[in-house]
This record gives structure tokens, C-alpha cells and sequence, in this order.
């Protein structure tokens, strides 16, 4: 729920309000503000109303004696616990949120009560005795949380344009985000496209003083350690996961709104679902979905989602609410991208979108997703290809050299060699930068290519790999390959672009999105789980399938993995074509100055006659000088609120 900003330093009322009114879609319900007696210190808040809908939830809340205030946005699950235990302790409570529980944990434990939360949030505490801030972000990044630190002092907000927009800091963008964002599509770790903008990561944890970042600190990270290990038996295991799964949904339903949930008819979202309609009592669970109607996605294969989705809906016993759209969602792209902060080139973002407004409109304020499961107990393609290593991997360098040299000549346009090429064209890399490259969408050295001379000079010497590589340093040393590339998962690909786009795109509609597949008990304990019993030859997420057969029709639950498709190559050479052929003409790409001109057509030319597949690179050009027209040039997108729901 809601979003905060705030400040630390040389800053006034009126910054603060600008910025506050920047996120106002996040919390339609309520607002607030307030300065320290000095001045120095300002915190806002714009809340959208799930628990304890009274006035007694208002925020920025503060202790009895004004001596702590907090701003939070997010919920937490174990709050009632949290809250009995801190009553027994002599504490008193005005209202019934959790809000108020966070406060009275801070004066019990200090920064410290960050230990004692499970759920997703980000906050800011602001204690006048000491004269700091306290800022973290929850344990794998559900609620997103952008800061920045210059000379006149510490501004953060729940969403980069909060910071940007109300001209506190300047536009200048980094190349190195820019390449990021070519090569992955999302920009990892702290990293954003804004030199001055930095994103608190996931688990992390700062103290403020005097508009300056005194401490910085991860307070959690995922354990791999399988010793001792988590259950005596196949059965226990498969029975923990069951257990876990239905805790957690539990836990997330909390609210004194109505719970409802996306159902796209594969197993996450329907496995959500199956526990949900266990504790909506006498109600039934409100759920959406959507069907792509395109002639080009059938013709290229796209599988529709709709038929499993009804069967599970009909199986369960829950109300099935279906956004039926075509290749006009397009035309939501300049509200994606505005949204967003960050110019994601997914168009799955736009499904998010439009699913959330249904939802709102149906009156909705909370939706349970299955965002998470092929995260922490596999599920992408990269997880069974990485367990396929063991069959090449052992070959001297040179072999593998050659391997890789072959794989990137492969044509793209068979599906099952494009996946073979991309699969084996880092073969001779060693075994972390291997692990590492499974995440790029573009080749490093491809994106590079299409970057200005300008922009080159300016990169940092820094690997485009390094952030991934810095990140895999971290776990122990004799983790399994894949619980490494599962750690890259939910550090980067999860809370960096999966996560972002699920929470902005549900903001933006007035909607909060809840991850039950995240709660913090149920990853660490598959964090443990043995390797085979999450992937078992081309089995991905083989111990959460064995989990659900009591629950949901085996032929959904074994399933092939179909993600959110769109003819995307079609759509750029037909419905986007105007964008493509304004945004990225070759005036337009010289006057930016990030990209060369030449490179960039050269790309869009071979693309479109089908000898490379640039598709995604090309759509990630057009978000990128879309991004740049709204947040730098100010051709911000008409009626960008009207998707508020």
C-alpha cells in the first residue's frame, strides 16, 4: 500500500509536497506530511487504505511523545504476533494497523525490529532524539525505494519520479545504466539509468544524519546451507513446501478490504489461488486473467492461458473476471513506461496493468500474484540448460571457445536452435561469468555496438557482468550451481524487473499486489531444499508440482511453461511501426546522442527481414527515448493518471 517521500538537509514544504503529489496514484485514500523543528527533516505519505481504515491509520504516525515518526509502505503479516508480544511488554495502541506496531518495535529494538518483520515493505523512521533517518526495503525487494545523496542533502521516494520530476535532481543519464538496461533490459542492483539516483536494494538497510548516509548494511540474505538439512525424507519435504505455501497465502490475506488474485491457469497463480479459496470462508475469491486476441500470436505460436485458467477457476470454485485485449494494448505503452520509472522493454508489464485496473474497477485493492515460483524453486529454461552443463563443461577452453564461436552463427529464425545458440554462446566463459551471462538478453559486446561514441567514453571500465558477478560472490563458496544462478534470480531478475514492474503497474491502478511465493519463511525454506528436488532433468519446480497434485488437475499442474507471449517482432513492423520509425529515425537517435545512428538501423533492418532476433533490443531502444521524451525532454504522456482506478 501507498508510497512515501522524504528528505534529510537544505530542503523545504514545498519540495516535499512536490514530491508527494508525484506518487499521489499510490495512495488515493489519504495524505500527509510533516517537517522536524528544524526543518531539516521531512517525510510524506500517500496512503492507500487496506488495514485498520480509520483515521487512526493516517500517517507519517509518530509516538505519543513526537519523539519517533515513521512513513511505511507495504504490509506486515506477522503483525498481530508482533503486536500481542510488544502488548505483554507494557505497550499501548491507539488504532489496529501495523503501521503502529513498526513504531513500537523501533522503540523497543532500534533498527533492530527489521529482524522481527516478515512482509514486504519500504520505510522511513525519523527519530528527533537522535536526529536520524532509518531507511530499509524489505527482504526481497517487493516495494521498490530510490534515493539520492548530493550537497544539499538526502531526498528518497518510493518512485524514481518523485525524485526526478520535482527538479531536485538533475536528468544526466549514465551510460553504463543505459548499457545495462541494452543488455538485460532491467538495471541491476542500486544501479539506475540517473547518475544521481541510486535504488536501495533488497534486505538492505541505511541510517541518515544531517542529509548524509552514515550506515549502510545488508540485515538479510537467502542461506543456501542445506546442513542439517531442512527434513528427513522426500515426503516431509514435499509436505513442507504444501505447508508452506498455504501459511504464507494465509498470512497475505490479511486486510480489512477485499483479497482477490491473478489466475493465469499455470501452477504459481493457480497454486495461490488453491489456498486462497480455502480461507476466503464463505466468499468467493475474485480472480483475473487475460486473452490476447491476436491473429499474429496465433500464427507464431503463442499459447493462450485462458482455457487452463477457467479449468482451475472451475475446479476451485472461485469468480474468473477476463481482460480481453488485442494488439491495441500497445497503445498503453507511453503510460507503461511513465509508470514504470524504468524503461523496462517487457510488454508482460502491460498485462500487469491491465488486470490491476480490471480489478480496481471490480473494487479490489488487493491481488495475489504467483510472482516468485520460478525464482526460488525453478522454472526458466536458463535453470535446465545450466544443469545440461554438466555434459560440455568439462571440455579444455579452447573446445568450448569453439562450441560458443558456432553457437552464435546458429540461425535465429528456428526456435529450438535460437534457444541452443543462446544457451551455448558463452560456453567458454568461466563457470560465474557463465552463470552470470544466462541473464543477458542482448550480448554485451552487441550492445555496446550500438552505443554512441560519446557514450562509450563515458562508460566506467567495470564489466557489464561486474554487478552479477559482485552479487555471486557473496553466497558460500561450495553452493550449487544452480542455487547460485537462483540467488542471480531473486536478486536481480525478481526484484530488478519481475518485481518492479508487478508493484508499479498495480500502483498505478490504486491496486496493491501481494507475493505469497516471497514470504520470507517459505524462501528460506526451499533456499535448502536439495538441487534435484527442484529441478529434476527437464522437470522444473519438481517438488512444488508434487506439492500440489492433492490440489489442482495434473494436467495443469505439469503443464508446458508458457509466459506472457506477444508477436512482438510483428507488432514493431505493424502497430508500433510509427513509434519505431520516430523515435529511432536516425535525426531523433543523432539529437539524443546515446546510440549510433547507423547501428541502430542496421539492427532495425535485420530484425525485420529475420536475420537476427533483435526484436527485444529494438524494443528496448524505443522504451529507452521514450523514457527520455517523458523524463528528460518533459513530453510527459497524456492524462497519465487516468489508469488510476
Amino acid at each position: 500500500m501507498c508510497g512515501i517521500v522524504g528528505f534529510s538537509g537544505s530542503y523545504d514544504r514545498a519540495d516535499l509536497s512536490r514530491m508527494s503529489d508525484l506518487v499521489a496514484h499510490r495512495g488515493p485514500d489519504d495524505s500527509g506530511l510533516m517537517l522536524s523543528f528544524d526543518g531539516r527533516v521531512g517525510l510524506a505519505h500517500r496512503r492507500l487504505s487496506i488495514i485498520d481504515l480509520s483515521s487512526l491509520g493516517h500517517q507519517p504516525m509518530a509516538t505519543r511523545n513526537g519523539r519517533v515518526h515513521i512513513v511505511f509502505n507495504g504490509e506486515i503479516y506477522n503483525f498481530k504476533e508482533l503486536r500481542a508480544s510488544l502488548e505483554r511488554d507494557g505497550f499501548h495502541f491507539n488504532g489496529h494497523s501495523d503501521t503502529e506496531v513498526i513504531l513500537n518495535l523501533y522503540v523497543k529494538y532500534g533498527a533492530e525490529l527489521l529482524d522481527h518483520l516478515n512482509g514486504i515493505f519500504a520505510l522511513a523512521i525519523f527519530d528527533q532524539q537522535s536526529d536520524t533517518l532509518l531507511i530499509a526495503r524489505d527482504h526481497l525487494g517487493v516495494k521498490p525505494l530510490y534515493f539520492s545523496e548530493q550537497e544539499k542533502g538526502f531526498v528518497f521516494a518510493s518512485e524514481m519520479k518523485a525524485i526526478l520530476r520535482s527538479g531536485l535532481v538533475a536528468p544526466d543519464l549514465d551510460p553504463n545504466g543505459i548499457l545495462a538496461h541494452l543488455t538485460y533490459l532491467w538495471s541491476p542492483g542500486g544501479q539506475t539509468l540517473v547518475k544521481d539516483i541510486q535504488k536501495l536494494e533488497p534486505g538492505h538497510a541505511m541510517i541518515v544524519r544531517n542529509g548524509r548516509v552514515t550506515k549502510r548494511w545488508r540485515y538479510y540474505d537467502i542461506s543456501f546451507v542445506k546442513s542439517p538439512p531442512v527434513a528427513t525424507s522426500l515426503d516431509a519435504c514435499i509436505e513442507g513446501v504444501a505447508s508452506g505455501v498455504r501459511t504464507a497465502v494465509q498470512r497475505q490475506m490479511v486486510a480489512d478490504v477485499p483479497v482477490g488474485a491473478f489466475l493465469s491457469g499455470g501452477l504459481d497463480s493457480s497454486a495461490v489461488v488453491a489456498f486462497a479459496a480455502e480461507f476466503a470462508r464463505d466468499q468467493r475469491v475474485q480472480c483475473f486473467t487475460i486473452e490476447l486476441n491476436d491473429q499474429d500470436a496465433s500464427r507464431e505460436g503463442f499459447v493462450t492461458d485462458l482455457p487452463y485458467a477457467k479449468r482451475v477457476a472451475e475446479h476451485l470454485g472461485v469468480d474468473l473476471h477476463t481482460v480481453s485485449v488485442g494488439n491495441e494494448m500497445i497503445d498503453r505503452l507511453d503510460q507503461m513506461i511513465y509508470h514504470l520509472d524504468e524503461p523496462t522493454a517487457d510488454p508482460a508489464a502491460l498485462n500487469a496493468l491491465l488486470i490491476s485496473e480490471l480489478a480496481s474497477q471490480t473494487g479490489i485493492k488487493v491481488l495475489l500474484s504467483g510472482a516468485g515460483g520460478d525464482d526460488i524453486f525453478t522454472g526458466y529454461r536458463r535453470h535446465y540448460a545450466l544443469q545440461q552443463e554438466r555434459y560440455w563443461s568439462w571440455l579444455p577452453v579452447q573446445v568450448r571457445h569453439m562450441i560458443a564461436k558456432i553457437a552464435a552463427s546458429l540461425p535465429v529464425g528456428n526456435t529450438s536452435l535460437r534457444r541452443v545458440s543462446k544457451a551455448l554462446q558463452y560456453a567458454d566463459l568461466d563457470l560465474q561469468e557463465r552463470i552470470a551471462s544466462y541473464f543477458c538478453w542482448t550480448p554485451p559486446e552487441s550492445a555496446m555496438r550500438l552505443l554512441s561514441e560519446g557514450a562509450r567514453s563515458q562508460l566506467s571500465s567495470e564489466n557489464i557482468l561486474e554487478p552479477l558477478l559482485r552479487t555471486l560472490s557473496i553466497p558460500l563458496a561450495d553452493t550449487a550451481k544452480l542455487d547460485l544462478m537462483l540467488y542471480l534470480e531473486c536478486k536481480h531478475f525478481l526484484a530488478d524487473h519481475n518485481l518492479n514492474y508487478t508493484d508499479k503497474m498495480g500502483m498505478a491502478t490504486g491496486v496493491e499486489v501481494r507475493v505469497p511465493l516471497l514470504d520470507k519463511d517459505l524462501v528460506d525454506y526451499v533456499a535448502k531444499l536439495p538441487i534435484n528436488y527442484k529441478q529434476k532433468g527437464a522437470t522444473g519446480k519438481w517438488i512444488f508440482k508434487k506439492a500440489m497434485e492433492p490440489y489442482l488437475p495434473y494436467d495443469v499442474i505439469y503443464r508446458s511453461k508458457t509466459g506472457f507471449g506477444v508477436p512482438l517482432r510483428q507488432w514493431l513492423y505493424t502497430r508500433l511501426r510509427p513509434l519505431v520509425e520516430d523515435f529511432l529515425s536516425p535525426a531523433s537517435i543523432l539529437n539524443r546522442g546515446l546510440f549510433d545512428p547507423k547501428a541502430v538501423q542496421t539492427l532495425i533492418e535485420r530484425d525485420r527481414v529475420g536475420a537476427t532476433d533483435g526484436s527485444y533490443t529494438v524494443f528496448s531502444l524505443l522504451c529507452m527515448e521514450m523514457w527520455c521524451r517523458q523524463f528528460i525532454d518533459g513530453d510527459y504522456p497524456p492524462a497519465v493518471t487516468q489508469c488510476v482506478g
